[in-house]
């Protein structure tokens, strides 16, 4: 027995002084961990700045878009009937990304896909179809 607590006292030893290495390690490991923390924090939230920036600016040329394209299109006949709506939705498309932004238009489709899973999920099994039928034909 007295050799089990002499090994005890040596681990224990061991157990020591590993903890004092470790301590100073580690505190400069915990602030290099902080450090990188906050240069990610701050990287996402300047991605997402310029995102929603980006957003607005395409929401607005949409609009330019459908105001040229009122403008420019025949104005009467089926044609001008469809010209007018294409220009329509353009401009409801484009007010609302310039207005409303991407943290809306992501909450809005989560919306959507909650609320009908299975037509969304024939969407993006069709999506990823047409996709690799595009990228192979690219080739």
């Amino acid at each position: 027995m007295a050799r089990h607590n002499g090994h005890n006292k040596q681990h224990g030893a061991h157990g020591q002084q590993n903890s004092g290495m470790q301590g100073p390690a580690q505190e400069p490991q915990a602030a290099d961990l902080g450090q990188v923390r906050e240069m990610a924090s701050s990287a996402v939230e300047t991605a997402r700045e310029q995102a929603q920036a980006g957003a607005a600016a395409l929401g607005i040329a949409v609009r330019n878009l459908a105001g040229a394209l009122r403008q420019g299109g025949p104005h009467e006949g089926i044609v001008g009937t469809a010209t007018g709506s294409i220009a329509d939705t353009l401009e409801r498309g484009g007010t609302y990304l310039a207005e409303e932004g991407l943290n809306q238009m992501m909450d809005d489709m989560a919306g959507l896909i909650r609320n009908h899973p299975l037509p969304a999920l024939g969407a993006s099994i069709g999506l990823g179809f047409l996709m690799a039928h595009m990228c192979r034909s690219s080739r």
